[in-house]
């Protein structure tokens, strides 16, 4: 008898032919690789550039064109290297405060005989308002040449849309759209190709475009359950108003939802298995994930990245309903997002239509 068959090495174990299959299980599992590989240098990357070191911020200050001599003041306060001043109209200077684009507003208020009079508008709710109140303040005493020669008055209600959890809100909408319409749509269509289900039906009277629109529109019957349901939260919750009509996010959320859901089925296309249709839904999810603005703002990245941040479909989907919820802004104010969000989902819907695999 040959020694190798009497003695059996290591490579001949058990164990070892075990593990030797497990590890090739893994190797051979997209969606393991990327998740485990993959994912942790993307998501560090990503957010290693959105929150890397920068030069201290500037208090961002906006003047009332109804302040008298608002250019000049202006003017004057830009002095100041701490200072971020613009000039705009108190309606959009307060919508400003509210998104949290302005730490202070300047606007017109009631002086005392020659002295000028200012109100100063900023949540006290805010660690930023609160020093860009004291140091506004004392730019304006010496912008006019001596201590306390203004008279300045606060408003000091909470600007509700500035808080965080407003900016939340809007960005966990549109990431569960883009979840459901691409999880939602893209495995049952894997899986029905897997269970030769797509043959069967292509076989069929049906035509083909009719049977892809039907997973699209399905997916409109749930969303007003999911979006109901998050509003509805922050609401009770957190007291998240919606500032805009409840139709305009209602509109915004459908085009979304169509819009991945014509993503979904071009991701869908292809694959002949759940693994690689996970792999290549990671693919497309991850960077929007990461970019487009759904936990933090896409002003984080580099400036010459927004053209290419913002031409992404959550990032459009995330800046109009922002739009609509928190500053309350009518729907034909989100044109170039829908335009973005329907350009993603006609484009991917035809090139699914053509490039789909019924077997």
């Amino acid at each position: 008898m040959d020694s190798r068959e009497r003695r059996p090495g290591l490579r001949a174990h058990p164990l070892w032919r075990l593990t030797h299959a497990r590890l090739v299980e893994f190797v051979r599992e997209p969606g393991a690789l990327f998740w485990v590989f993959v994912f942790p240098v993307l998501l560090a990357v990503g957010l290693g550039i959105a929150f890397r070191a920068r030069p201290e911020e500037r208090t961002r200050v906006v003047v009332a064109r109804s302040v008298p001599g608002a250019e000049r003041l202006a003017h004057g306060l830009r002095a100041r290297p701490d200072l971020t001043v613009r000039v705009l109209r108190l309606a959009r200077a307060r919508a400003d405060l509210r998104r949290g684009r302005a730490d202070l507003v300047i606007g017109p208020g009631a002086g005392a005989g020659s002295r000028p009079g200012y109100t100063l508008y900023f949540d006290p709710a805010r660690a930023e308002a609160r020093l860009a109140r004291v140091t506004v303040a004392a730019a304006i005493q010496r912008f006019h040449g001596q201590a306390e020669v203004a008279t300045l008055h606060e408003a000091t209600a909470p600007e509700q849309a500035g808080r965080y959890i407003d900016f939340l809100i809007p960005g966990l909408l549109g990431l569960n759209l883009m979840g459901s319409g691409m999880w939602g749509i893209g495995f049952v269509v894997v899986q029905n190709r897997t269970r030769k289900l797509l043959k069967r039906f292509a076989a069929t009277p049906m035509r083909r475009s009719h049977y892809l629109l039907s997973f699209m529109l399905s997916r409109l019957v749930f969303l007003v359950l999911e979006v109901g349901a998050l509003l509805l939260a922050g609401r009770l919750l957190f007291g998240v108003r919606v500032y805009g009509s409840l139709l305009a996010v209602g509109v915004v959320s459908i085009v979304g939802a169509l819009s991945f859901s014509g993503l979904a089925m071009l991701v869908a296309a292809r694959p002949r298995s759940i693994e690689a249709a996970s792999g290549w839904m990671n693919l497309i999810m991850l960077p929007m994930w990461l970019l487009s603005g759904s936990f933090f703002s896409v002003e984080r990245f580099p400036e010459a990245a927004l053209p290419f941040i913002r031409a992404l479909p959550l990032t459009a989907l995330n800046d109009a309903l922002r739009l609509v919820i928190n500053e309350g802004r009518p729907l034909h104010a989100c044109g170039l997002q829908l335009a973005v969000l329907a350009g993603w989902g006609l484009v991917s819907f035809a090139i699914a239509l053509r490039i789909f695999r019924w077997r």
